[in-house]
């Protein structure tokens, strides 16, 4: 595997800017703290990025703050799991701190300029679908009068059912029905509903909720989970469907999310390097 952090030969840090409509996710480079990562984004050009809040709140605003000066970069959004390594219950008591950290990240949303901030629920467990997003609605609903007020947007995403023990919705139809549930927006992640009947309409249902779109490609036989690709190596007709996306209205932000052995294989800025080269010129194709 290439050094996380070196430009290639050739290059210079930062000597190519990314399209404006592309962000990087810091899920890109796993383990790295807030001033690694401004690193990487200064390496690649980006002016973009999305925050794990594990490494938000582990870290502080202040360190934070100066990784961002640094860089001259923005926070598109920032990915929480509202009851990290626990299920979702009907019982109030269950969501008590779990409130308090999203209330806390809320705050620190507006204060770094963030654009959003998008979620897992939190488990299955053994409620119903039904019930457990009922649980999710009862224990958002203050956070989501702060949000609003704060102009901060909360987001559901999609994500694989291998992922069960942290979220509920597994299509892109179930995380709309969710947010429109909770009064919430919706992030789309391409890898968790690229093979999904009727996607068209399911996107042109979440748009007027989406506040974020995430990239990245799948190759056919790939096993391993998370088996991301750099947008262009594999199936997901990444094209076609952004398309769809900004003939349904989207003016958001396509944020790129690339883990797994592939992107490991190539070396993490330059897959990351890559895609971002590969979707600014789908983007520029398409007109934006």
């Amino acid at each position: 595997m290439k050094a996380l952090g070196r430009p290639e030969p050739g290059r210079s840090q930062g000597d190519t800017d990314m399209h404006e409509r592309l962000s990087v996710h810091a899920v890109c480079f796993p383990g790295a703290t807030l001033s690694e990562l401004a690193g990487f984004c200064r390496e690649l050009g980006a002016r973009r990025v999305s925050l794990a809040s594990d490494v938000l709140l582990k870290e502080g605003l202040p360190a934070a703050r100066e990784a961002l000066r640094t860089n001259n970069c923005s926070v598109e959004s920032m990915t929480h799991v509202f009851l990290p390594g626990r299920h979702l219950e009907l019982r109030e008591e269950s969501w008590r701190d779990a409130r308090d950290t999203l209330t806390r990240l809320i705050h620190d949303a507006k204060s770094l300029h963030a654009r959003s901030i998008y979620m897992l629920t939190g488990g299955h467990g053994s409620l119903a679908w039904e019930e457990a997003a009922q649980a999710f609605r009862a224990a958002l609903a203050p956070c989501v009068m702060q949000a609003k007020a704060a102009g901060i947007p909360l987001m559901i995403e999609n994500s694989a059912p291998l992922y069960a023990d942290v979220h509920i919705a597994h299509t892109l139809r179930d995380a709309v029905t969710l947010a429109e549930l909770a009064d919430v927006g919706v992030c789309i992640d391409l890898f968790a509903c690229w093979t999904e009947a009727g996607l068209r309409e399911s996107i042109e249902r979440a748009m007027p909720r989406c506040n974020l779109v995430q990239v990245c490609d799948y190759v056919y036989g790939d096993r391993s989970l998370p088996s991301r690709a750099v947008p262009g190596d594999g199936a997901i007709p990444v094209k076609r469907i952004v398309q769809w996306m900004l003939d349904a209205g989207y003016t958001g932000t396509f944020d790129i999310e690339l883990i797994g052995p592939r992107i490991d294989a190539e070396g993490r800025v330059a897959a990351v390097r890559r895609a971002a080269e590969n979707l600014g010129g789908i983007l520029r194709s398409l007109g934006v």
